[in-house]
């Protein structure tokens, strides 16, 4: 477990977060529980990850607690924004003042070879 006091705006603290999702969902996977925000919030804080909490995080993050999420490797947006939210209401700042390169650069690490953070940008033709 970790505690909301050690979460950073860093490159450094989001590479833990996307290792630790990833570590998160097979851990879940295995004793066939949901992967959702409110498992993983739980997981992670456990009793202080109170209704309260996930809520904030939930609207934040514009995710539903208990929705099935994809694999961070496959859909990072979802998670993106999930880390994103806890970030901000740990550290006590806005969602638009998150390092968000730092965010995706720690994913580029966490995950070199997966579906590129940005997919939905289109391309434009010559």
């Amino acid at each position: 477990m970790i505690t909301l006091e050690s979460l950073e705006n860093t490159e450094t603290c989001f590479l833990q977060l996307w290792l630790m999702l990833e570590n998160t969902r097979q851990e879940l996977n295995g004793t066939y529980r949901r992967f959702c925000v409110r498992s993983i919030l739980k997981s992670w804080f456990g009793q202080a990850a109170t209704d309260d909490f996930i809520w904030e995080i939930c609207t934040k993050s514009e995710l539903l607690g208990l929705d099935e999420q994809p694999r961070p490797a496959l859909d990072p947006r979802p998670h993106r924004e999930l880390l994103r939210a806890l970030v901000s209401v740990a550290l006590g700042i806005s969602t638009c003042k998150v390092n968000l390169r730092a965010l995706d650069a720690a994913y580029s690490i966490a995950f070199p070879y997966s579906t590129p953070i940005n997919v939905s940008k289109k391309l434009r033709p010559p």
